[in-house]
């Protein structure tokens, strides 16, 4: 008896069954499937997964393995550069399809290209689809037909294109192909043992499809109702919290887009300016693909030109104080310190610390992408690095240049109670509210009171604020008067 050739699935950021394009075209070809997980840490070169994104892979791919066994089929792992590896697999099995969700960072666009031309040379069917993103990057275009430099439009345009197609179901089983060798997960070391340095990570989160969906669901019911009038307040949980499942694509845009349309529909009243909102933070996403699919270089090079000779420092204690949360700024700090713990930091607090780092400190951009790319479990490239040249205004759609995060007036603003940089910063606890957010204004003895000592138990701010706020608006104004 003859046996169809089978078919790889071939996952990378899609590690979910549910609303996967490539797993339902090969369900839907009849073949026995072989899904496969292949860690190249050789194509991304520098953009190879950072410590906490590994610590969270481990975990997906384990969530993974265990829903395909699920439906009768075995993840196969194997190590190596993909462009190796999946002929390899090929030969080994006599498959006759490959099937896979595109990437869209620049050293995938060229590595899938050449593994498609090799792969179909061979005789080989290969299909390749959209399952990471509402619209594919080169859809929105402008009225001339060029990409968007600006959100707004671009937001506009994505609306524009309509409701995206429902999200498909899971298969409701596998057809599993022929035995084949792979890795153990184990093998791969992927989480930290000397230190293990991710209790923090083990208490906030679980990865994998399971985890992803029933945030989802945590945050419809709760947050979403509040997200617009509270997202911006760390001290609060008002944020969905699933930008680390996106990253592995244990959710998918679509999932999100249409449980949230839904849940505006059966809401109605006051819901669905709060939801829109939170959609609006997906077309940020968005928006940050559609530039670093028209702009590869995003990551490295500076978006505006007239930034490229913009005159940064060289403070590497200034650095280090950062990356360690020991500025003296508390809400700078307490962002860092939740980054540490968690592997995630809120969003508004995120702005507050990278504004700090390239404008107080006149830290190149560069250098804390580089840093949130290790730390952060929602590490993603095109977020990461379109997110750092909005705050330093040197990209696209960027943060004028004179806005300069004020710490303690946004710690004010955003943690008027103080709660946030309680939680995260300790040693600080006992401050009453007027001084928490500037404890080096603090009187003598109502430090002594709260046992805090400046310089011993907490910094004295590395830098004054005010001093280096005139320092950084008289550098953008060299560079802008040099482009006029």
């Amino acid at each position: 008896m003859t046996h169809p050739a089978p078919s790889i699935v071939w996952f990378r950021s899609d590690l979910r069954l549910a609303d996967n394009p490539a797993l339902t075209r090969a369900v839907e070809a009849g073949r026995p499937i072989i899904p496969v997980f292949i860690l190249d840490d050789e194509a991304p070169g520098r953009y190879r997964p950072g410590g906490a994104t590994r610590w969270w892979l481990h975990y997906s791919l384990r969530a993974l393995a265990d829903s395909l066994a699920g439906k009768g089929a075995r993840l196969i792992l194997r190590r190596g550069p993909a462009e190796t590896e999946l002929p390899r697999l090929v030969k080994e099995t006599g498959a006759g399809a490959i099937f896979w969700n595109r990437l869209y960072e620049p050293w995938a666009n060229e590595r899938d290209a050449r593994i498609k031309t090799e792969l179909r040379q061979r005789g080989c069917e290969v299909e390749s689809f959209n399952a990471r993103l509402l619209a594919e990057p080169w859809v929105p275009k402008t009225g001339g037909g060029e990409p968007y430099r600006v959100f707004t439009p671009f937001w506009k345009a994505l609306v524009a294109l309509g409701e995206p197609e429902p999200p498909l179901p899971a298969p409701p089983r596998i057809e599993a192909g022929p035995a084949v060798a792979g890795d153990e997960l184990e093998d791969w070391a992927l989480t930290p043992s000397a230190p293990d340095w991710a209790g923090g990570l083990r208490e906030s989160w679980t990865p994998g499809e399971t985890g992803a969906l029933g945030r989802l669901d945590a945050f419809l019911d709760g947050d979403i109702a509040t997200y617009k009038d509270a997202r911006n307040r760390p001290d609060k949980p008002a944020t969905s919290r699933l930008s680390p499942h996106l990253r592995w694509g244990e959710v998918s845009p679509r999932q999100i887009w249409h449980a949230v349309r839904h849940r505006i529909e059966a809401a109605g009243g006051g819901a669905e300016s709060s939801a829109w909102s939170f959609l609006r933070e997906l077309g940020w996403r968005e928006f940050s693909y559609h530039l670093l699919y028209w702009w590869p270089d995003l990551p490295e090079r500076t978006w505006k030109e007239q930034f490229l000779d913009f005159p940064w420092a060289e403070d590497e204690a200034g650095y280090r104080a950062w990356t360690k949360g020991q500025t003296g700024y508390p809400m700078v700090d307490a962002g860092i310190r939740e980054l540490w713990h968690t592997g995630w930091m809120h969003n508004r607090a995120r702005m507050i610390a990278a504004s700090f780092l390239v404008k107080d400190l006149l830290i190149p951009w560069q250098k804390g992408e580089r840093w949130f790319w290790d730390t952060l479990v929602d590490a993603d490239l095109a977020n990461n690095a379109a997110s750092w040249q909005w705050v330093a205004g040197c990209g696209a759609d960027a943060a004028p240049y004179f806005r300069i995060f004020n710490p303690l007036t946004q710690g004010r603003k955003f943690d008027p109670n103080g709660d946030y940089v309680r939680r995260w910063i300790p040693e600080l606890a006992r401050l009453p509210d007027a001084h928490i957010h500037a404890p080096w204004a603090a009187p003598q003895q109502t430090l002594d009171a709260a046992g805090v000592r400046l310089g011993e138990t907490y910094p004295v701010p590395i830098v004054d604020h005010q001093a280096a706020r005139k320092r950084a608006l008289e550098a953008f104004e060299r560079i802008k008067k040099q482009a006029a």
